[in-house]
């Protein structure tokens, strides 16, 4: 679908939204990309629309945790919100996605998952983690692993605009 270009671009801006989250602890930025490189929809993880982002929210796992949308899941939930087809779309994101979001991401239709490679796991997440590829593989999403040092980061502004 997108050249290695493409795919640099795509999860520097997902790296860029990712720093849209409020989480203090986490932060992680998704792109939906259609056939033609056209942005779908985009997410980030954070408290649903119209939650207040409180601290003791954002850093109390236990009060975090059942609250917290993922950015995958916020992509597609976005997408369905404005009525934007997922089917046949690529999916970019900062981490590998989670059990949660992979169940999401496979009935939204998603064909194809690209993350940075390289990553360092959190050790309490890698079980979720490589259930998820194997789920994914099951259902016959093709996952890229891009290196990381060849997604561009975004460069401070020196100014407005």
């Amino acid at each position: 679908m997108t050249s290695y270009k493409w795919d640099r671009r795509f999860l520097a801006l997902a790296s860029h939204i990712a720093a849209w989250s409020k989480d203090p602890s986490t932060q992680v930025g998704c792109v939906v990309v259609g056939a033609d490189r056209e942005i779908r929809s985009t997410g980030f993880n954070g408290l649903p629309r119209g939650i207040e982002d409180t601290t003791e929210r954002l850093t109390d796992r236990a009060l975090k945790y059942p609250l917290i949308c993922h950015a995958e899941e916020n992509a597609i939930l976005h997408a369905a919100r404005i009525g934007v087809s997922l089917s046949g779309c690529t999916m970019f994101v900062t981490w590998p996605p989670c059990t949660r979001c992979a169940r999401s991401l496979i009935q939204a239709g998603i064909v194809e998952v690209v993350y940075p490679a390289e990553l360092e796991v959190p050790e309490r997440w890698r079980d979720d983690f490589e259930l998820s590829l194997k789920m994914l593989e099951e259902a016959n999403i093709r996952i890229r692993r891009i290196p990381m040092e060849e997604v561009p980061r975004p460069e401070p502004s020196d100014g407005p605009g």
